[in-house]
């Protein structure tokens, strides 16, 4: 059995050739979950109001503050698995 760390590794890169492409709140759920899952708790300055898809993405990252790495690499696994089929 593969460690956690290789599993979310393996479904971060399948991720780009699933069938469907998500819908927007899902992939920046994902996006959120793999920032917290790679790099722990948000970093930087929040974007300016008029970066629309950055500002959404710290959000979503900015969301997971304080969860676990592991945790955060699980959900990932689990909504890539669910999307997979």
């Amino acid at each position: 059995m593969s460690t956690l760390q290789e599993q979310f590794e393996a479904a971060v890169a399948e991720s780009k050739s699933l069938p469907e492409r998500p819908d927007n709140m899902t992939l920046l759920k994902m996006y959120g979950l793999y920032k917290q899952g790679s790099n722990g708790d948000v970093q930087g300055e929040r974007p300016g109001m008029t970066d629309f898809v950055a500002r959404a993405k710290y959000d979503a990252w900015a969301a997971l503050k304080g969860k676990p790495q592991a945790e955060a690499q699980q959900e990932y696994i689990d909504i890539f698995n669910e999307l997979k089929g």
